[in-house]
């Protein structure tokens, strides 16, 4: 694997929101400076920006391209028109940060993993304009730091701050514990650090705390992590041997908060936490 470097500037404080368009070359960083920003990631210029009245901890982008959500610090979530920015609107899950909100893949259900370890998950209109509680899914010990969909939209597979990865059933928002039914699922991504097809990305000695981040590629054939240290590392997917071997990529000089591969693979994109930079990397096999 081969990694070439870009660099994009427009923000003034921590980044930890990153969040991929499924069809098009565009992607949206948001961050604790109020700010959300849409790039090109062809021309690695904006395409437009917008303000809030809070810090923004998390993203994503609806399966369809029409709207974005935005977790906050202050258990509030936004929708956006992902096209040009305009404010649809907000909801409101508890008074802890989001740090995870993921739309379902067929695009009918929003889940937001919150502070005060519980999943929220929300059914999402035909125009994605209105959202409306489903259930919540309970069982965390401590604070949800990532959620992943299953591709049928019908599960989801969450890790907390404690190190600790369930796997839930999206319509009855119970926790799923059939090793039948969890062996078999397919995953829509991969963002949990823990699971036995990453269990190769831990270096000897690494504590839980030592990598933040995790994105598989589309192909699901690679998949990067971002550590403490500033680097941004590519293993071959999946990789449950321990000490496997990586690509290490150099240009964060802060840890690294997100990691996301663009929507044909052809590069991967990164979020610095104090050195504030989005990072995009041209990936080569």
């Amino acid at each position: 694997m081969e990694l070439g470097q870009v660099g994009m500037s427009g923000h003034s404080d921590e980044l930890w929101g990153l969040a991929v368009h499924t069809t098009e070359n565009i992607f949206v960083t948001a961050g604790y400076d109020k700010t959300i920003t849409c790039w090109n990631a062809t021309t690695h210029q904006s395409v437009w920006t917008t303000t809030v009245a809070e810090e923004a901890q998390s993203a994503d982008i609806h399966p369809d391209g029409s709207v974005l959500v935005v977790g906050l610090k202050s258990g509030r979530w936004m929708i956006f028109d992902a096209r040009d920015g305009r404010y649809i609107a907000t909801n409101v899950d508890g008074n802890e940060q989001h740090d995870s909100v993921k739309f379902s893949p067929d695009g009918h259900r929003l889940a937001l993993g919150s502070h005060d370890n519980y999943i929220y998950i929300y059914n999402v209109s035909d125009d994605r304009q209105t959202y409306e509680r489903h259930g919540r899914c309970q069982g965390h010990s401590s604070f949800i730091t990532h959620v992943d969909w299953s591709a049928d939209s019908q599960n989801l597979k969450s890790c907390s701050g404690d190190y600790e990865l369930l796997f839930w059933d999206a319509n009855t928002c119970k926790q799923a514990t059939s090793a039948a039914l969890l062996r078999d699922i397919v995953w829509s991504t991969y963002t949990t650090i823990l699971g036995f097809d990453v269990a190769g990305i831990w270096p000897e000695g690494a504590d839980g705390t030592d990598i933040n981040t995790v994105g598989r590629n589309n192909g699901a054939s690679l998949v990067a992590t971002g550590d403490d240290f500033g680097k941004v590392n590519i293993f071959r997917f999946p990789v449950p041997q321990a000490k496997s071997e990586s690509a290490v990529a150099h240009g964060h000089s802060s840890h690294v908060t997100c990691v996301r591969f663009i929507n044909d693979d052809s590069a991967l994109l990164s979020t610095g936490g104090k050195d504030t930079s989005v990072m995009q990397w041209s990936v080569s096999a």
